[in-house]
């Protein structure tokens, strides 16, 4: 009688694995725009197309078919303000028609690749800024929603940074209008830094890459006075091995507060980074532990 035997995966196995997806991750980020079909994919990292696009969310995070598009649409944000038009920069990116790429400007660009392309021009931001117990901080605002919320030394540092990002867009002083909306987002902003209530789900106008919206998204589901580690983010958006990737896209968020990547640590307890200082970030996560702890 033969005893059939059971095998476990090694580590040397999935070691390979991760490593042949990365090796097509690198060939679709040299030519996104190249026609990269599931079982041409598969092909090159040795696999059958089942079990490569298991593989591949399993370790990247995302499917190969959205890793495409958000490696085309960065090389579309590279492409538009070079191109000898929007049009040519499109097609140029991979994509096959003008309409898909409107249909995800407002994940990805934020506004649409023509807006993009001359650094902001026919976006209306308006902005506002204030003191508060952790310095000035400016607020600037599209009409989908927040898109800047910084922390600096002084209301003409943060506007020199709002100019930088978008340069070419109409800036302006928070209007009449919006007024009653901006002091209410400085009051949530306020009662977060001053005690560590929770603020509803804000209107925001956020872009980045598939795997910075994935992180971010992570984020915003973390409640006031819980941390996580950067690995913990990592293990909860399903890609395990990217604790580094969670670091970067922590310290890419552009909208302090609001998407709190204050919470997130070091696995070894230490506060880790903060673009916006360290000294800040506890003064926000001792805000949110006295509040959690009065309501206990």
């Amino acid at each position: 009688m033969r005893i059939m035997k059971t095998h476990q995966p090694k580590a040397e196995t999935v070691a390979r694995v991760a490593a042949r997806i990365r090796r097509v991750c690198e060939i679709i980020t040299r030519r996104p725009a190249r026609k990269h079909t599931l079982k041409a994919l598969a092909a090159e990292a040795a696999m059958s197309p089942f079990h490569f696009q298991r593989s591949f969310k399993h370790i990247v995070g995302v499917t190969p078919k959205d890793f495409i598009e958000g490696e085309r649409m960065r090389a579309l944000k590279s492409g538009l303000r070079g191109a000898p038009s929007v049009t040519d920069a499109i097609y140029q990116a991979g994509f096959g028609s003008a309409s898909r790429v409107y249909e995800r400007v407002d994940t990805r660009l934020g506004m649409t690749p023509g807006q993009y392309r001359s650094g902001g021009i026919g976006v209306q931001i308006s902005y506002g800024s204030a003191a508060t117990a952790l310095g000035w901080v400016l607020i600037g605002a599209t009409d989908r929603g927040i898109c800047f919320v910084q922390f600096g030394r002084s209301a003409a540092s943060l506007l020199a940074a709002l100019d930088g990002e978008y340069p070419q867009a109409t800036r302006a002083p928070m209007p009449d209008s919006q007024r009653q909306a901006f002091d209410g987002w400085m009051r949530l902003l306020a009662q977060r830094i001053e005690g560590g209530k929770s603020a509803p789900n804000m209107p925001l106008d956020i872009q980045g890459t598939a795997f910075q919206l994935k992180v971010w998204k992570a984020l915003l589901r973390l409640p006031s006075g819980a941390v996580a580690s950067y690995g913990e983010v990592a293990r909860q958006i399903g890609q395990p091995r990217a604790t580094r990737a969670v670091a970067s896209a922590c310290a890419a968020n552009r909208i302090a507060v609001f998407i709190p990547c204050h919470r997130v640590i070091r696995g070894d307890g230490s506060l880790g980074g903060y673009r916006w200082g360290l000294a800040r970030k506890r003064a926000l996560l001792d805000g949110e532990r006295r509040a959690l702890a009065r309501t206990r």
